[in-house]
This record gives C-alpha cells, structure tokens and sequence, in this order.
C-alpha cells in the first residue's frame, strides 16, 4: 500500500528542489504524493498562507514534506497583514508538532568550506532538539500606546515531553540550554528537565548551559555536544548557528515531529533564495537529507534512509559543489550525480 504524502513545495527555490526530490523518493519507495499551496503561493492564490483545506490534507497524511517559505514580496511590518511564515506556525500548531530535530554533522569532503578550522569541526556530530509550540512564538502579543510586547509561556506538560525526546535521542549526554539567570521559565524549564532527568533518564549525563555561553562554545567547542536541548527561540537560533559548521546551511535538513500517529512534517533549514529563484543554481541536498529523515522517522525506512544519506556524501566525496559550496554545480547537476551513488 503506498504511503500518503502532502507536499508543500512554498516559495522561492522551493517547488525547483521539490520535483527532483519526488522523482528520488519514487526510485527507493511506493508514495502517492499530493500537492498544496502553501507559504506566499496559499497568500497569492487564497489570501493566507495555510487553508483549512490543506491543513486536512496534511492531518489525513502519513508525512508532510515541506520546501519553502517566504520572500520579499509578502514582508511587511502590518500585524494585520498574512505572512507565509504564519503557515509554518500553524502548521506546527495544527499537527501537534512539538519537536524540532535538527542533526548537525559536518562532512570531511567539505571541513575546508566551514569557516571555522578543520580541527575545530573535525569529528562533530550534534543533535538540536527544540521545542517548537510553546515559548515567545505562541504567546500572547500586541502593540499598544506605543508600546509592544510578547509573552514567553511555558508549562510543566511542554518541557517535559520535549525532554524526554531529548533524553531518549542522546548517544550519551544531554546539554540543556535556558537562560535561568534572568527567566522564570528558564527556571521552569531547568527544574524540569532535571526531574525527568533524575526519574527517568539517569544513565544519560545531563549538563546545563546559559544561552549565551552555549552560543560561545558551539563555536569554541562544537565536538563537545551530543544533543542541544532547548525551547522555541533559542533553539530556531542555535541551530542556525550549528548550520554554519557544515559550511553551508544548504546542507541541513530538519524533521518535526509530535505524538505516535501524528503526521511528520520534513523540510530543509533554509529559506526560500528568491535571489536564485529561477536560475537553476538552488542546492538540492538539505532538501534529499529531509526525505531522507522522513524515510526514517516517518516510515521506519532505515535502509532506504541510510542509502540517499550514503549517496549525498559520496557525491560530495566525489566534488560536487554547487554554487553556496564554492563550485557551479545546477540543481539538475547535483541530482544527477546523488542518483548515481544510490
């Protein structure tokens, strides 16, 4: 029976990595693939950025594979006014999705294009878990008498699950982020991840590290970390920053994930490149090792998973590069030549 797939290839560079994408997934599954506006396209065709319409698509699916979203054209400062990234968050919202995994591990075919040392870099393999509905980006906001605010809100229930994701993703040590200096629910979110730490997980070594001295030593330190666990804002930071170890964040893929049964939504870290729209140029590979994450996290394909992961590196390994890596390598290029290691 073929797995149910929505896929919201966005804006941008988005639908140009998406097509190839269906076409490598065809090669290692049986899908059935169904396509929805989503992003600054849903806002052009339907005045917001995720119908209801699509929103049941993707609740009905096995997986939701996301391109992406955004682009000058929609920015705007109006609060009032639709923004394609309000449909990632009631994306997130609207499938319970509360855990962000971002795996960051630099290849030794590309240590050179970081620009941080070889010896730096050298042997990283790091996962960022963030929690993803709660925090800053769900509270309550508004402007008033020329003033705005935005309320950090968190509970007992959210940090715990996500803790316990956390936990169970460590190789050996957990390092929770917060910023319990200043914060009561950094505090919150301290006290918890250590009871869960303690009632649960005590095999699994547990550190704690302040924000900003975690953002130092990703850069100091970065073979330090196993997993990165942390709330909403700090983690859509920190993983951004762990993307520039690899060289390129046109290299990292992202899954999202929520209860047993609850549809994954996959997508690359980076944005929609309306700069490059069109040319032909978008690096393609963030979004193979996305499906690749949903082979495994999705489906439960391990093999077929570690066989397109297998086919990017060895590609890489063989001198691909397109034009964020420091080469000339198309789309269409960069395709051919992952096929041809699968």
């Amino acid at each position: 029976m073929a797995r149910r797939v929505v896929t919201l290839p966005g804006d941008g560079i988005g639908p140009e990595i998406m097509a190839p994408t269906l076409d490598v997934l065809g090669r290692l599954g049986d899908f059935e693939f169904e396509a929805h506006p989503f992003g600054g396209a849903a806002i052009d065709a339907h005045g917001t950025a995720l119908t209801d319409e699509t929103l049941a698509a993707c609740r009905a699916a096995d997986a939701v594979l996301l391109g992406a979203v955004g682009g000058p054209r929609w920015d705007t400062t109006d609060p009032a006014a639709p923004r394609p990234e309000q449909g990632l968050l009631g994306l997130r919202k609207g499938l319970g999705l509360f855990a962000n995994l971002r795996p960051v591990r630099p290849l030794p075919a590309l240590y050179d294009a970081s620009p941080l040392r070889r010896e730096r870099i050298e042997g990283t393999d790091l996962l960022v878990v963030r929690e993803l509905t709660g925090g800053i980006y769900f509270g309550q906001r508004a402007r008033e008498d020329g003033r705005a605010y935005d309320t950090c809100d968190y509970s007992v229930g959210e940090i715990e699950r996500i803790a316990r994701v956390g936990f169970r993703s460590a190789r050996s040590r957990v390092t929770s982020v917060d910023k319990a200096n200043v914060l009561e629910t950094s505090r919150l979110w301290r006290e918890t991840v250590g009871r869960v730490h303690g009632d649960e997980f005590p095999q699994v070594q547990l550190e704690h590290l302040l924000v900003d001295n975690a953002a130092m030593q990703l850069i100091a330190a970065p073979r330090h970390f196993d997993v990165i666990l942390t709330e909403n804002l700090f983690g859509d930071i920190l993983s951004d920053e762990a993307a520039m170890l690899t060289g390129s964040i046109g290299l990292l893929p992202s899954a999202s994930l929520g209860d047993e049964g609850t549809p994954g939504v996959f997508e690359p870290v980076h944005g929609s490149a309306p700069d490059i729209a069109g040319t032909g140029r978008a690096n393609p590979l963030a979004m193979l090792l996305s499906a690749a994450l949903m082979l495994r996290h999705g489906f439960g394909m391990q093999d077929e998973a570690a066989a397109l992961e297998s086919a990017v590196d060895r590609a890489l390994e063989s001198g691909l590069r397109t034009a964020d890596l420091g080469g000339d390598a198309t789309t269409e290029q960069a395709m051919r030549a992952v096929l041809e290691h699968l």
